[in-house]
């Protein structure tokens, strides 16, 4: 979720791992039944700080660290592949993959949100409602929304 929202791995991985620091610094003393939701809370005011932040940190971030795109690879990713996978399969799973990470950035980031914490994380509508800090009435409308949209963007996929 963080991944998608940041559109950036490292800044994902620091969003997560502030707010499980904060999570354990602030809410320890909470029952287990509410970590999940009050870390997804967390996660995502951390998530609109660092919106809030972002333009000044990229403008300078390309004077201090290397393009992924351009940077070399993880010499991992190199190995090869000793599953079957035929190179149609993983080209088509790349580019549905590649497509669903595109809808979901033209969602609203409300409807990211939702979307990721209902159907990717699992929780319910109260529990999403509770981490989001909004109604469930909220969290049906924006989730229903979501579902729409990506229906929408990912039709070519339906029959996959």
């Amino acid at each position: 979720m963080a991944i998608i929202a940041t559109r950036n791995r490292e800044d994902a991985l620091d969003v997560v791992q502030d707010a499980m620091t904060k999570l354990v610094q602030k809410y320890a003393g909470r029952s287990a039944d509410e970590w999940g939701p009050l870390f997804y809370r967390i996660m995502q005011t951390t998530l609109r700080d660092g919106y809030r932040r972002s333009k000044i940190r990229n403008g300078l971030r390309h004077l201090f660290f290397r393009n992924e795109e351009t940077g070399d690879e993880d010499p991992i990713n190199n190995l090869p592949d000793h599953m079957e996978v035929t190179p149609e399969r993983l080209i088509a799973g790349q580019q549905g993959i590649t497509a669903l990470e595109q809808a979901l950035q033209q969602l609203s980031l409300r409807q990211q949100q939702v979307f990721l914490l209902r159907a990717w994380e699992g929780l319910d509508v109260r529990q999403t409602a509770e981490a989001m800090g909004c109604s469930q009435g909220s969290v049906k409308t924006h989730y229903s929304r979501a579902v729409q949209a990506l229906r929408g963007l990912l039709e070519e996929y339906d029959d996959e």
